[in-house]
């Protein structure tokens, strides 16, 4: 009742500025008290932000007080920024990042993309990342961000979590492969490329890698998998909306030579809705990503990518790679995550198979 009673004063305030066509204030925004803690997790913490740096904060009518409690708290560190809401600058769905934003980034050490996200908008976000990545800021991504996140995998010990990442990274990065099961079904082979680098998104954000908030997971583009995914957790994008929690009704994904080659589901419309996602473009149904979520603050999926993608376990996403990281030459328009539950995870290397998790749990000290 709380963040309803919020929502509703933030709806006024909104629609009262937007009728004057003016650019919302965050200051003025009300919001709970039980975004402080993720808040000040975000800036202090995961991006450390510096009083003589400058942040360029990015959000929407949805998050709109997300982003005023992070505003608080660049306020409390005195640091400079500025702050956009989207429908004050742009048309939604974007059919791209708005040129006063990208403007914006190019004079700021630090960006927070804090907005529920709509259809066929991930050029905006590929643009505007292509900034990140060409100055190396530090940026926070918190795509679909909402208040349950704010106050549960936002306020997760992000240290404990980097010292956890940081274990399994020197582990993986080892491998020449990696071996997952599922009780659901799961029976994937993947294997690694070494050209192919694995980077971890702890929640502790540098410059060599731009991370999603909450942070938690080790990732890289696979050499080849093969095998079956069982999506009994969620599926990623606009779909995570749609569908929500799928253990009733799991995904089935079929992958040969790195390729969709069959989904199934009781559920049709996702069936259907995930294979023409999957099918946008050339590349759309290749495996672009292989990755081990971190997260041990998160104690279940909640039907959200964002932190559900963060479950400790194994997740897969179809489409672009994110070469300029990982090193993989092509490209795609679209990428998908789909997450499942239960994982018992091998590592192959030189040395052998070692299991580092069995049945969601991890046997790694850190």
């Amino acid at each position: 009742m709380l963040v309803k009673g919020v929502n509703d004063m933030v709806e006024q305030v909104l629609t009262e500025r937007t009728s004057r066509v003016e650019r919302t204030d965050l200051r003025s925004i009300p919001f709970p008290a039980e975004f402080s803690e993720g808040a000040h997790n975000a800036v202090t913490t995961c991006l450390q932000i510096q009083a003589d740096e400058k942040v360029t904060l990015i959000t929407d009518r949805k998050c709109v007080t997300i982003a005023a409690s992070m505003a608080v708290e660049l306020d409390r560190l005195g640091c400079a920024w500025n702050a956009f809401v989207l429908e004050d600058v742009a048309s939604r769905p974007l059919d791209g990042m708005p040129e006063v934003v990208l403007e914006d980034m190019e004079s700021s050490q630090v960006s927070i993309f804090a907005v529920e996200v709509q259809p066929n908008e991930l050029r905006s976000r590929m643009q505007m990342t292509d900034v990140v990545n060409r100055r190396r800021m530090r940026h926070a991504h918190m795509v679909n961000i909402t208040p349950e996140i704010m106050t549960q995998g936002m306020r997760a010990d992000f240290n404990a979590v980097d010292r956890l990442s940081q274990a399994v990274l020197d582990r993986v990065r080892k491998a020449t492969y990696v071996r997952a099961t599922t009780p659901a079904g799961t029976d994937l082979h993947a294997q690694m490329d070494p050209d192919y680098r694995w980077f971890k998104t702890s929640g502790i954000i540098s410059p060599e890698k731009w991370g999603n908030l909450p942070g938690g997971e080790c990732f890289t583009a696979p050499g080849e998998v093969n095998g079956v995914f069982v999506v009994d957790g969620v599926v990623g994008d606009f779909l995570c909306k749609e569908y929500g929690l799928l253990e009733d009704q799991p995904l089935t994904i079929h992958i040969e030579g790195n390729r969709i080659t069959k989904v199934s589901s009781a559920n049709k419309k996702l069936e259907k809705d995930f294979w023409a996602y999957t099918h946008t473009d050339k590349n759309s149904d290749r495996v672009g990503e292989f990755a081990i979520g971190t997260n041990i603050g998160v104690e279940r999926v909640i039907g959200n990518i964002l932190q559900d993608e963060k479950f400790p376990g194994v997740h897969i996403a179809f489409g672009d790679p994110y070469g300029a990281h990982t090193g993989a030459k092509w490209k795609s328009s679209t990428h998908i995550d789909v997450v499942g539950l239960r994982f018992n995870i091998w590592l192959g290397d030189a040395e052998g198979e070692h299991q580092i998790m069995r049945d969601g749990e991890f046997l790694i000290d850190a």
